[in-house]
């Protein structure tokens, strides 16, 4: 069928497709992950590190797969990997987790919909057996509401194992709301997603209240050692800091950092992450401070970044490898790769500050990142 929608796409466009039908793998694999397969995009994949990490989960050095096309983008989380290395590696801590699903509800008045909310408060605990009976890897935490006119808005939160969730708990909060809608007659009607999940979209709320996981990587660095890779002392490096800082205040970012998003985007890529994730993932707080000593305090919080090691596209042959190659192809890995992207993002951040107050951004563009 690939073959023949190949020959399809000669006949209406005249395109005639040569690499993308090359692939190592039987696309019969496929059949849970693509709709109408025609071929492969291969990505380059360049390999980074040793990223020395002091995880919770994470523990020792790694080399990080990322595949992208940007040039001078491995070189960069290269040599920021060198760095915190040399100052003993960074230290990863994972504060929080949860995926949602979020159904609004419908009453005839603000009244109900208050009854309904102090119900949902009394009957938690059977409303929690009812979702996880669904899926053995499922587990309810809360659920979280907001009353707005005569309707409910919820965020039912989870607990997903090594998968991502979505899926799962999208399966678990219809199963729930199917069985409210049967037993309590008030609810005029109900929406599974009244778009407070903020399913692939960024939103405050999934910065304050966490979709994925919430993750901080944080390194200090002797003050010699910045010294030599941005050419700036520290007490300059933290007044550009504050300086980027007020620069995203005003054009309203999501991440007063300066490109986390792409360190990720590679691993998600590379280990078979749903690359849309970024949207939420691409939040992120930089903070850095001037210690005692002269030394330089770097910390990067990612509060959504939803990754799996289960599920989805993490089963294909060549994310696979991506994932044994970082030892997160097993059970109860999912914390550990989480970890390892919030790693490899902060050694980012270091390594772009510095080119662009060394000033050899554009250099280094110029000389790795051109094809022309």
């Amino acid at each position: 069928m690939a073959a023949e929608r190949r020959e399809f796409i000669k006949q209406e466009t005249g395109v005639e497709i040569k690499h993308l039908s090359h692939y190592s793998f039987d696309p019969q694999i496929l059949k849970n992950n693509l709709e109408n397969f025609i071929g492969v995009a291969q990505v380059p994949v360049g390999l980074a590190g040793p990223l020395k990490i002091n995880g919770q989960y994470a523990n020792g050095e790694f080399y990080v797969p990322l595949a992208t096309t940007e040039g001078t983008l491995v070189a960069s989380y290269n040599r920021g990997m060198r760095l915190c290395h040399q100052c003993g590696g960074i230290t990863t801590t994972i504060v929080d987790e949860a995926m949602q699903r979020a159904p609004v509800f419908s009453f005839a008045s603000a009244r109900e919909a208050q009854k309904f909310g102090q119900w949902l408060k009394d009957n938690f605990a059977e409303i929690k057996a009812k979702a996880e009976a669904t899926d053995p890897f499922c587990t309810m935490k809360n659920i979280e509401q907001w009353a707005v006119g005569n309707m409910i808005y919820t965020r039912f939160n989870y607990l997903t194992g090594d998968a991502a969730g979505q899926n799962m708990v999208g399966k678990a909060t219809f199963t729930v709301c199917e069985w409210m809608k049967s037993i309590y007659p008030d609810i005029k009607t109900y929406m599974l997603s009244g778009n407070i999940d903020t399913d692939k979209k960024h939103s405050f709320m999934n910065s304050l209240h966490t979709r994925g996981k919430r993750v901080i990587a944080e390194v200090t660095i002797p003050g010699e050692a910045i010294t030599k890779m941005s050419t700036m002392a520290p007490n300059d490096l933290l007044r550009m800091r504050n300086i980027a800082n007020t620069g995203a205040i005003l054009a309203g970012s999501n991440n007063n950092g300066q490109h986390s998003a792409n360190g990720i985007t590679a691993m998600f890529i590379a280990c078979g992450m749903d690359v849309a994730n970024l949207a939420e993932s691409s939040a992120a707080i930089l903070y850095a401070d001037l210690l005692p000593g002269n030394n330089y305090y770097y910390s990067l919080t990612i509060p959504a970044l939803i990754v799996g090691t289960f599920g989805g596209g993490t089963g294909l042959p060549t994310q696979t490898e991506c994932r044994k190659i970082l030892g997160c192809d097993g059970k109860d890995t999912a914390k550990k790769l989480a970890e390892i992207v919030a790693a490899t993002a902060l050694c980012g951040e270091l390594s772009l500050m510095a080119a662009i107050l060394g000033k050899h951004w554009v250099s280094s563009h110029e000389q790795y990142g051109r094809n022309f």
